[in-house]
C-alpha cells in the first residue's frame, strides 16, 4: 500500500501533462524536462565542485609523494586542504545517485499504467476518472507517432523484422543521443588525470549499456532516455557557457592545473587513478628488504661476548671436562691408588 502511494504522485503528473497534450510521448518528455529542471541546480553545484576539486590536483598530487607510506596522515592532510579551500569531494555524486531512483519510478509508473488483466490493459496508480485512465482501460496498446510504447523493441523485432525497424531506429537515437551527450562532458575532462585511461574507455563505450537497456525495456522507457538526453545535452552548452568562458574562467584554470597535476604525475613515475597508485605501492613492496622471520638463521653464528666458545666434541647437556675424572676441588688430578 505504501508502495503503490509513492508512485500515485508521479502518475498524476503524468496525467496531468497528457491532459494538456494529449500525448504519450510528448507527456513522458514532459516528465523528462521537469526531472531535468529539478536536478540542474544539483548538477550545477556538482559541476563547480568537480572542477574546484581539479583546481587542488597538483597540491594533492604533492601530497600524495611527501605521505606516501603513510596513507592515515594523507587522508587527514587531504582532509585539510579540502576544508581550506571548502571542497566536499563528494558533492559531484549527488545527480548521479538521484539517477537511479527517477529510473526506478518511471520504470514502474510505465508498467503500472500498462498492466493487464485478461489481454487488457488496467492501469495502476490512476482514479478512475482521470483522462490518462480513460485512455488506456481496455486497451491492448499505448500508441503514440506510430509507436506502441507499452511494448518492448526485441519483442518487436522478432515479430517483424520491417516493423522492428523503427523500434531499432529509436534504440539507436538513444545510443546516439547519449554518446554525444558523453563526448560534450570528455572533451571538458581531458586534462584531468585523475580517471585512468581504462575508465575513459568505460565513460567512452556507456552509450552503447544505454542502447542495450532500451532494447530490452518498455518503449516508453526508451523515449524517456531519449528526451533526458535532448535536455542534457542543451544543459551540457550551459555549463561550457557558464564555467568555461574565458581563460580566466573557472573550468580553464581547472584545464590548467589538471594539465600540471599529469606532468608532475609522470615526473614522478606513474600516471594518475586509483589503480596506478596501487601499481606503485605493490612495485615499492616487492623491492623493499623483507625482515626475517621467527626462526630463521642466515647461515652463520656469532658467539656472544665475554662467554666462552664451547667445544666442537662437547656433548649436549653434560659438563665440559679435559677427558680425565674431575676431583671435587676441580683440580683435574687423577686420585692415587692406595
Amino acid at each position: 500500500m505504501i508502495a503503490i502511494k509513492f508512485f500515485e504522485q508521479p502518475a498524476r503528473l503524468l496525467n496531468w501533462f497528457y491532459s494538456l497534450t494529449h500525448n504519450y510521448i510528448v507527456a513522458i518528455s514532459m516528465i523528462a524536462l521537469v526531472v531535468m529542471l529539478v536536478t540542474a541546480p544539483l548538477v550545477l553545484k556538482s559541476t563547480k565542485g568537480m572542477l574546484e576539486m581539479q583546481k587542488l590536483q597538483p597540491e594533492m598530487r604533492k601530497l600524495q609523494n611527501q605521505y606516501r607510506g603513510d596513507r592515515q596522515k594523507l587522508n587527514e592532510e587531504m582532509m585539510k586542504l579540502y576544508q581550506a579551500h571548502k571542497v566536499n569531494p563528494l558533492a559531484s555524486c549527488l545527480p548521479l545517485l538521484l539517477q537511479m531512483p527517477v529510473f526506478i519510478i518511471m520504470f514502474q509508473v510505465l508498467h503500472g499504467l500498462t498492466s493487464k488483466k485478461d489481454g487488457t490493459f488496467v492501469p495502476k496508480y490512476l482514479s478512475t476518472d482521470s483522462e490518462l485512465y480513460r485512455s488506456l482501460v481496455g486497451k491492448t496498446e499505448m500508441k503514440s507517432w506510430g509507436l506502441d510504447l507499452a511494448v518492448r523493441p526485441y519483442e518487436v523485432v522478432g515479430d517483424s523484422f520491417i516493423k522492428g525497424l523503427v523500434y531499432t531506429g529509436l534504440v539507436a537515437l538513444v545510443c546516439l543521443l547519449y554518446f554525444a551527450q558523453q563526448r560534450m562532458i570528455a572533451s571538458r575532462n581531458t586534462a584531468s588525470p585523475s580517471m585512468s585511461p581504462t575508465m575513459q574507455k568505460v565513460m567512452q563505450y556507456l552509450p552503447v549499456m544505454f542502447g542495450v537497456f532500451s532494447f530490452f525495456y518498455l518503449t516508453g522507457l526508451a523515449i524517456y532516455y531519449a528526451a533526458q538526453a535532448v535536455f542534457r545535452i542543451g544543459l551540457n552548452y550551459y555549463i561550457t557557457f557558464r564555467f568555461y568562458r574565458g581563460d580566466q574562467s573557472l573550468g580553464r584554470v581547472a584545464q590548467r592545473a589538471g594539465e600540471e597535476a599529469r606532468e608532475l604525475a609522470k615526473k614522478d613515475g606513474g600516471g594518475g587513478g586509483m589503480f596506478a597508485q596501487a601499481k606503485r605501492e605493490l612495485t615499492q613492496a616487492k623491492q623493499s628488504p623483507k625482515p626475517p622471520t621467527a626462526g630463521t638463521t642466515s647461515g652463520r653464528f656469532t658467539p656472544p661476548k665475554n662467554k666462552p666458545t664451547p667445544s666442537a666434541g662437547q656433548s649436549k647437556g653434560r659438563p665440559a671436562s679435559s677427558g680425565k675424572f674431575a676431583r671435587p676441588d676441580g683440580s683435574g688430578r687423577t686420585p692415587k691408588k692406595k
